[in-house]
Parts: C-alpha cells; structure tokens; sequence
C-alpha cells in the first residue's frame, strides 16, 4: 500500500502528518507510527499526526497524534501549529484555525506571519489529579520530593492536558541532552508517581524572560522541541515567582524559541513556527 504523507516540525519537533479528513483514521496507525517513525531506517520522526475531521461544531479538524513507540499522545503543541499551517497551505486560507484534539480540548491557532501561529493552549494545572500524580502531594505541586535515577529532586508538575514534570537545573554548561538525559529521563518517565507516565522538562532559568530548555518525551525519548513543556515550564517557572506573569517568556530548546505567555487567570498562549519540511509517498 502506498501512503502519502507531509513531513513537518516545529523548532525541530518533527511529525509525520497524514491528511484522514477524507478516509478516517487508520486501523494500522499504531504500527504505522512505530515503523516509520525510526530514524535512519525509514522517514525518521517523533511520531504520526493524523489530521481527522472535527469532533465538534465549529471546528475546522481534529489533531490525534501518536508517539514514535506506537502510543497515542494527549496533546502537541507543536504539532497543532503544524496541524494549522497544513490547513492554511491545503485550502483553508484563513487567519483563525479551531483545531479539536481527542483529550485536551479546542485549541484556536492565530496565524501572525508566514508560518508563524499563535495557539491558545488553554489553562495549566498543577493539581495531582490533572496529571495524574500520586504520593507527591495535595497540589498545587510547585514543590514536590521526586526520587529519581537515583537521587532526590525538587520538581513542579503541571497538566497541560498531559502531564510535565519540571526540574530547574543550576548550571547551563550541564544542562542534560543526548546520553546524559537518555540516562535519567526514562526514570522520570516511568516513575511510579505518575502512572500514566510523564513528559520530563529540564530548565535552566538565564533571565525571568528567558529559559533554555531540554525535554525528555513519554513515548518518544529526547526530541529537538516540546509545546506543551515549553508552556508547562514557564507556568511552573510562574507558580515559583520566577517568570511574570503577563509578559512573554522566550523558552530556548535544541530546535529553535518559542514565546510562551502566562495571563492572570493561567491561561497560556505559545507562539512558533510551523514548517513543511518535505512531501512524499512510502510503501507501507
């Protein structure tokens, strides 16, 4: 069977986008993900999204995403910027894009430019019960005890419609990527205390307006960006008085910045790019 597809990312958070307006969403998607997902040995990204008809009335699509091991994801930050630009680029040239997810809600994108979105991502969480957590506390969890890869950690956890857990690092230079984060992500992953898993973000605080982060993704490992993290960490950087509220905080990640803000209620709005990076067709 051959299979049409889009490659996307953004800041580097790349998917393989297939359009199932038309033709639904494929039985074979988990295999489908797992398989051409592996870098090197076929496309090469963190996962599928799959661009599906809207659940609800209004609505322009429905994002459903999953991870490069097979697993359906919650939500994508950056992939619901991608969601919109493939809209904008397939016929649906307009400003305001609705965009449903399967377990977050409606987001709305903004376009501000060539490939540029704004998405309003909704309110965070940091209760126990929005992630879920368990054992780390009533919440809200700004300062939680996490025992992990084999030492204790001061983490913050938020939902963003999936869950984060939020380290702040003390030492750019040290600031864990590639085998070093391989080595304790999956311990926070994995960790009992979140049992459905968990994204794990490690930041390192420059300015209250500016953050340099790392992400160890539930399902996909180490990827070049993360949305949700970036917006998840600026509210745990928020809960922590370290960020204003109010004001644009520019998080710094291995793909690119993202411009996350905080509003007075918690609600989060993220600004980034949204960009094709090639088409083609793969037997499947």
């Amino acid at each position: 069977m051959q299979l049409d597809f889009t490659k996307m990312h953004g800041c580097g958070n790349d998917y393989i986008y297939l359009d199932c307006r038309e033709t639904g969403l494929p039985e074979q998607i988990a295999d489908w993900s797992r398989k051409l997902s592996r870098r090197h040995f076929s496309i090469g990204a963190d996962g599928i999204i799959c661009i599906c008809p809207p659940v609800l009335a209004g609505g322009d699509a429905t994002m459903r995403m999953f991870n490069a091991d097979g697993s359906e994801g919650r939500m994508c930050g950056n992939g619901v910027r991608c969601v919109a630009q493939y809209l904008y680029e397939h016929g649906m040239a307009k400003d305001v894009i609705e965009i449903d997810t399967l377990m977050a809600g409606r987001k709305t994108l903004r376009r501000l430019g060539d490939g540029m979105w704004q998405a309003d991502m909704g309110r965070f969480d940091a209760s126990p019960d929005a992630l879920p957590a368990v054992g780390l506390g009533a919440g809200p969890l700004v300062h939680a005890d996490l025992v992990a890869a084999g030492k204790s950690w001061d983490v913050a956890c938020v939902s963003m419609g999936n869950p984060h857990c939020i380290v702040e690092w003390p030492d750019l230079d040290t600031l864990p990527t590639g085998a070093a984060l391989a080595e304790i992500g999956p311990s926070f992953e994995k960790h009992p205390a979140f049992p459905e898993g968990t994204n794990t973000e490690f930041v390192y605080v420059r300015d209250p307006h500016h953050l340099v982060m790392r992400v160890w993704e539930r399902g996909s490992g180490e990827t070049l960006a993360c949305g949700t993290g970036a917006c998840a960490t600026v509210a745990a950087m928020v809960l922590r008085g370290v960020c204003p509220r109010g004001e644009a905080v520019q998080v710094a990640l291995l793909g690119g910045t993202l411009s996350i803000t905080i509003d007075a209620h918690d609600a989060v709005q993220m600004a980034g790019p949204a960009e094709t990076a090639f088409v083609g067709r793969v037997e499947v």
